[in-house]
């Protein structure tokens, strides 16, 4: 019987480091859920602002095109 009980307590303690294991799992997953989220949010966050900077480039580009062309002073 006492070889029962040391096999049965070997068993019941394999379990509970498995679902420890399962446990501490589940938390690691969910925290980088959570950090692929805040990343993503912030990847949105500059996407805007790259489209509004290359907006404001490209207008900027189009109206110095109707600039006049800069020349050499007469000195040169």
């Amino acid at each position: 019987m006492l070889r029962s009980t040391t096999k049965m307590s070997q068993t019941e303690d394999r379990i509970a480091q498995l679902e420890e294991h399962a446990a501490h799992q589940a938390r690691t997953i969910e925290d980088l859920s959570g950090e692929v989220t805040r990343q993503w949010k912030i990847i949105d966050a500059l996407q805007v602002k790259l489209d509004r900077l290359t907006e404001r480039f490209l207008a900027l580009e189009e109206s110095s095109v109707e600039a006049h062309p800069i020349t050499r002073p007469p000195h040169f």
